[in-house]
């Protein structure tokens, strides 16, 4: 699939199934993303998979973190059951010359890049965040330092097959561009 065609046709897929790119595949794939640009090579992040049981045990941190009535609780629960795949996004800030910005930055080319990746290889996903970004029980349960942040979770998998692929068509956005022309500037 060539990149403009991958841009074009991928889609937040909602409904995954198995199966979801093993760790040597997600790995591999994650070589190439993070080719991205990232001023000083910092890679200011790192994936924590959670597969199988795993899931489990992270929707059960959800459902005792969550504080709404009863029947809720439970929703929390099944949350990562939801794909074969939750890859765990973990910024991880260099001390750097690097301005933590552009290191934020640099980790959102990296995702972005890995997102196209796995759509051309046949993969689907969604992005995920919400308050369990901010919860310390899933950074304690996650195995996070104090200095990182918990940016989401790509949930991966294949696309329901009985999904319709859609094309996304263009916009107009030449409102969104300016051309700089400079001034002759007095002396």
């Amino acid at each position: 699939m060539d990149v403009m065609t991958a841009v074009l046709t991928r889609r937040s897929e909602h409904q995954l199934v198995e199966p979801a790119p093993n760790d040597e595949e997600f790995a591999y794939l994650l070589r190439a993303a993070a080719t991205a640009p990232d001023h000083g090579r910092l890679r200011p992040w790192r994936w924590i998979l959670v597969r199988g049981d795993a899931r489990t045990a992270l929707g059960r941190c959800f459902a005792d973190d969550y504080d709404g009535p009863q029947p809720r609780r439970a929703q929390q629960q099944t949350k990562p059951q939801r794909a074969p795949l939750l890859a765990t996004l973990v910024f991880t800030p260099q001390h750097a010359a690097v301005p933590e910005w552009e290191q934020l930055a640099a980790t959102s080319a990296m995702a972005g890049s890995l997102i196209l990746l796995l759509h051309a290889r046949g993969f689907g996903s969604v992005w995920r965040t919400g308050r369990f970004t901010q919860s310390e029980r899933t950074r304690h349960t996650l195995g996070l330092r104090p200095e990182e942040r918990l940016l989401g979770w790509l949930y991966i998998g294949t696309p329901h097959p009985t999904r319709t692929p859609r094309r996304r068509t263009p916009e107009d956005i030449t409102d969104h561009i300016t051309v700089f022309t400079p001034e002759l500037l007095p002396l």
